[in-house]
């Protein structure tokens, strides 16, 4: 299975009534970031089969324009599994459930979907270190005959301008925030498991 995590994109300030919180929608950065997105993985060919969301507003206004970016037609999926509360033993049995999906989207939130991704891609079932930013898409392949792989699609240079790889110029380090020691990337990199490093999130 091929799973794409995407985080969703820029909603403005956490409100601190929860129920308000889970209906605050993206703002304009957040729309144009899910633009950029879509097309930089329409420009790499990426098809899912079906797209999973978080049930709260920003996410799944992430997921739709995204998604019709990428000409997907099917039906938004939302899911429990991946609300920012839920666990990762959550997202789990989520795709235990849908394992016959060669290819998904999840669209979900920090801090649990960068610890469910750097879980994913571990050898030893711990988690690596891994820290999507804001409409941050990364890649991860398994198969029965290869380790675990993790991909980085899209990569944000500065300010709100997403490319896929190859950039057009050498890239900072600025979506690899969590990531210790890691090189200048300047094409479509695969990075192994990580060891586990402590590293902190910031929930939204």
């Amino acid at each position: 299975m091929i799973i794409y995590f995407l985080r969703h994109a820029s909603a403005g300030e956490r409100m601190s009534n929860p129920k308000k919180d889970e209906k605050r929608p993206l703002d304009k950065t957040g729309i144009e970031q899910c633009g950029y997105v879509g097309r930089a993985l329409t420009a790499l060919d990426v098809q899912v089969d079906v797209i999973f969301s978080s049930p709260l507003k920003r996410a799944t206004q992430t997921a739709s324009l995204v998604g019709n970016e990428m000409g997907y037609e099917g039906k938004l999926q939302l899911t429990e599994a991946l609300r920012p509360e839920a666990s990762f033993a959550d997202f789990r049995k989520l795709l235990d459930k849908y394992a016959k999906y060669e290819s998904i989207m999840v669209v979900g939130h920090n801090p649990n979907l960068s610890e469910f991704l750097g879980r994913a891609i571990s050898e030893n079932g711990c988690e690596a270190t891994v820290d999507l930013k804001k409409a941050g898409v990364a890649q991860r392949r398994c198969a029965s005959s290869m380790p675990q792989r993790l991909r980085v699609l899209v990569r944000r240079l500065r300010g709100n301008s997403f490319f896929p790889f190859p950039p057009p110029i050498t890239p900072d380090q600025s979506c690899f925030a969590a990531w210790p020691a890691i090189p200048a990337l300047s094409r479509l990199d695969e990075l192994g498991p990580a060891s586990r490093a402590p590293h902190r999130h910031v929930p939204d």
